[in-house]
């Protein structure tokens, strides 16, 4: 059976928020359609995880120049697009703990509604998203347990699904976000929502 599309997103990059919100905005249905996959740089514990499971991470830090340029062009597309951003100021930032707090979130069927709330938190308002009191409010906003969004990141079920959902990316060859993949059909980056949604369509997923 043919696997349904799937979007590998991350918290961390504004490109992916941007994505998803243009995605979601011309395909209201895609939050129910396609399968989406948190994807993070993992921690040494996580990597030696990905080693037992034959996999890796295949993302390659950045130059600082790269970076910036990167977010001063998220910024104008944001502009453009007409929606509020509003720069995080906290660079501490735990990337575990959101995306496994949304693994749990999803694990209750509340995946999206956790999604949304997040980025809210971070693009829209600029607030650490590993902060216990962020991920709680998003928790609540969402509808799940907040003691357990927080919990996730040092759950051994949570973190089994963290491994395989980063040993799927592996094999899906991700290594940027946003990325798309219909088929045998792979889209990186905001600018190949198009082709996205043309192969979702030609595979019969969208009317």
């Amino acid at each position: 059976m043919r696997k349904p599309p799937r979007l590998y997103f991350s918290f961390r990059s504004p490109r992916s928020w941007l994505a998803v919100r243009q995605l979601t905005e011309r395909w209201p249905d895609a939050p129910d359609l396609v399968t989406f996959v948190p994807h993070w740089v993992p921690d040494d514990t996580m990597r030696t995880a990905l080693a037992e499971a034959d996999a890796s991470f295949l993302d390659t830090p950045v130059s600082r120049a790269k970076h910036t340029y990167l977010l001063v062009g998220a910024e104008r597309l944001a502009q453009r697009f007409g929606y509020r951003m509003v720069w995080p100021t906290e660079v501490d930032v735990d990337w575990s703990i959101p995306h496994m707090a949304w693994l749990y979130a999803r694990e209750h069927q509340r995946g999206w509604q956790f999604y949304q709330a997040m980025v809210s938190a971070r693009w829209e308002r600029g607030e650490n998203i590993s902060d216990p009191a962020v991920v709680a409010a998003a928790a609540i906003e969402a509808g799940v347990d907040p003691a357990g969004a927080n919990a996730a990141a040092s759950d051994p079920a949570t973190r089994a699904q963290a491994v395989a959902a980063l040993a799927g990316a592996y094999q899906d060859d991700i290594f940027a976000v946003p990325y798309f993949v219909v088929g045998r059909h792979r889209f990186w980056g905001l600018e190949r929502i198009d082709g996205f949604l043309d192969a979702a369509l030609a595979a019969g997923v969208r009317g």
